[in-house]
């Protein structure tokens, strides 16, 4: 481990669980008659959300809505919320529409302050909460919550302990109405201690918040470094000092001077899939798709199942996958690879390949097939294609780096040694993360329901 990398995961949350264990409790707490809710500080007050703001659904816009030229609002759609960035307040915004013609459809316009959730989705989705910082149109699959009388930064806090994934009505896709919410009961205290508990809360996950962002641009270069690390080997060799000469494509550079730089079809066999629908049983035989391949090794943890008739007709034809092939996508997650390290039966679904060969190191493929030296090729062979996917005449034709097996082996040895590190760091970096976040939702937890006194805190 780097030092850097022991730096950051050194810094976890010392001062912040040291903190936790001496915030006091409120002198005083009674019954809120609420079996969910529990006690509450006795000065506090229980009520249903209609008397603390009013909820009003957003409205969906037809797609001649966009691009106008006086555009000046923005508007949000409920993936909106799932962008990257403050967790807090609405800012990211990929569409905008004007006021007249908001106003042309009854589109409600939303103040600066509003409260905006998803009202459909999945559980993970429809638990998100952001702010609005200005007026603002929402589709119709969001919501707003629009406060009056108490602090919209306690309120916000308070709602993200709320689990709307619980409440919603089950279906295909969950939802969950303005009825619904209206009468959740909400435990509350004076304004003014409102304002104290949203600082306190601000301050305390603004630290926290950004010791998860520095630890997310850590994993990004363990993740840049590890890509590094992997194309310089697999392109120029593990020895510094061997003689090099001009591969003669100008996007690969210099490569070993004994190695060997030819299209794919030279060394390796492609075969692709049949293109068949079958049927998925609960209990059968796995099939490799796009989803399986996405790691250095298939995974067919989650892969669907088959039955024992459609599985000899998808691996007719030397289509069963064996130890040691490649399974690659051609298709949506274009150029992911993964090796076969099982014996288990499994077969091929659609939207992949096989990659085979009986003298080439095929871990030393997988790693090549993943830099840029290949991906570059793919992007350029679906310019312009208005679905990601390329045929198994393009996968032969790629362009790849052959040295002799003996190299193919160290290098490939490297490789699995260097990931095998280096996704242990990202994995410990990834597990300190969610003990922020895990910390972060128990301390708002505890300040918004009156199970920690922060007053003195602010």
């Amino acid at each position: 481990m780097t030092g850097k990398a022991r730096g950051v995961l050194a810094d976890a949350t010392p001062e912040l669980v040291e903190k936790r264990r001496r915030y006091k409790a409120y002198a005083e707490y009674v019954d809120s008659g609420v079996p969910w809710v529990g006690s509450i500080p006795k000065h506090w007050e229980t009520l249903p959300m209609k008397w603390l703001g009013w909820f009003r659904a957003g409205a969906g816009f037809p797609d001649d809505a966009q691009g106008v030229t006086d555009a000046d609002l923005p508007f949000f759609k409920v993936s909106d919320m799932n962008l990257y960035g403050n967790e807090r307040f609405m800012v990211n915004c990929t569409n905008t529409v004007s006021l007249e013609t908001a106003r042309r459809l009854g589109a409600k316009v939303f103040g600066a302050g509003t409260i905006v959730f998803p009202k459909v989705g999945a559980a993970l989705l429809l638990n998100k909460r952001r702010v609005l910082t200005s007026a603002a149109c929402i589709d119709n699959n969001t919501m707003g919550f629009c406060v009056r009388d108490v602090d919209v930064d306690f309120i916000y806090y308070r709602m993200l302990t709320l689990d709307l994934g619980r409440l919603a009505n089950p279906g295909a896709v969950p939802s969950i109405n303005e009825g619904q919410l209206r009468n959740i009961l909400l435990n509350v205290p004076p304004v003014p201690e409102q304002e104290a508990i949203a600082a306190f809360l601000d301050r305390e996950t603004g630290k926290i918040d950004a010791l998860v962002e520095k630890k997310r641009r850590l994993i990004k270069l363990l993740k840049e470094k590890l890509a590094a690390l992997i194309s310089h080997a697999v392109t120029k060799g593990l020895n510094p000092d061997v003689p090099m000469k001009d591969s003669g494509i100008e996007w690969l550079g210099h490569v070993p001077e004994h190695w060997q730089v030819a299209p794919l079809r030279r060394h390796w066999e492609v075969i692709d899939c049949k293109h068949r629908t079958v049927p998925f049983v609960d209990e059968g035989i796995p099939i490799a798709s796009i989803g399986e391949v996405q790691g250095i090794e298939v995974d067919l943890s989650t892969a669907k199942r088959t039955v024992e008739d459609e599985f000899l007709q998808l691996v007719d034809g030397g289509r069963r996958p064996q130890w040691g092939d490649i399974i690659y996508s051609r298709n949506a997650t274009v150029g992911a690879a993964a090796f076969v390290n099982t014996t288990e039966r499994f077969c091929m679904g659609q939207d992949v390949c096989l990659i085979r060969s009986t003298d080439q190191d095929q871990r030393y493929l997988v790693y090549q097939l993943r830099t840029p030296l290949v991906l570059g090729q793919l992007d350029q062979i679906m310019v312009g294609a208005t679905f990601k996917r390329i045929n198994v005449a393009d996968i032969k034709g790629l362009i790849v780096c052959c040295p002799p097996r003996t190299d193919q082996g160290e290098i490939a040895r490297f490789c699995d040694t260097t990931h095998a590190a280096l996704t242990r760091m990202v994995l410990k970096v990834e597990e300190a993360i969610a003990r922020l976040l895990e910390y972060r939702t128990a301390l708002i937890s505890a300040a918004v329901t009156g199970k920690i006194d922060v007053r003195g805190e602010v």
